[in-house]
């Protein structure tokens, strides 16, 4: 699945794949699906009314940001391998409005853990 968002003035891809949690672990060192576990408190995330973001009753001080950054950038790097590190890339904007992309991103990220089809298991390998 791959989604192209306006950031700054800049057109940026973000793609999920089945290399993405494999390349979050190799620059990031974390299991990116217990890395994801921290971003709990997102569900809580709803749009209002008007199209803005409500974070009432969202405990923003639960979240860990680092957690999304480094998971923007592996999806970004997913989707274009030429980008930088993380700290060049997002040094390259002079915004990044992290709660207003969370919600762009947040069906990537589930599609990353989602399983396509209930399977039962036999018990054999």
């Amino acid at each position: 699945m791959e989604k192209t968002l306006t950031i700054d003035g800049k057109k940026v891809r973000f793609k999920s794949t089945g290399a993405t949690a494999l390349r979050y672990k190799a620059q990031f060192k974390k299991d990116y699906f217990s890395e994801i576990l921290k971003l709990n408190q997102l569900s809580k995330l709803k749009i209002d009314e008007n199209g803005h973001l409500d974070v009432e009753n969202v405990d923003l001080n639960a979240i860990d940001f680092e957690v999304f950054y480094n998971i923007s950038w592996s999806l970004a790097k997913t989707a274009d391998k030429s980008i930088p590190d993380p700290l060049t890339w997002l040094d390259g904007f002079d915004e990044f409005p992290i709660l207003d992309i969370i919600p762009e991103v947040q069906d990537l990220i589930v599609e990353s853990i989602q399983a396509k089809k209930s399977r039962e298991w036999s018990g054999q390998w």
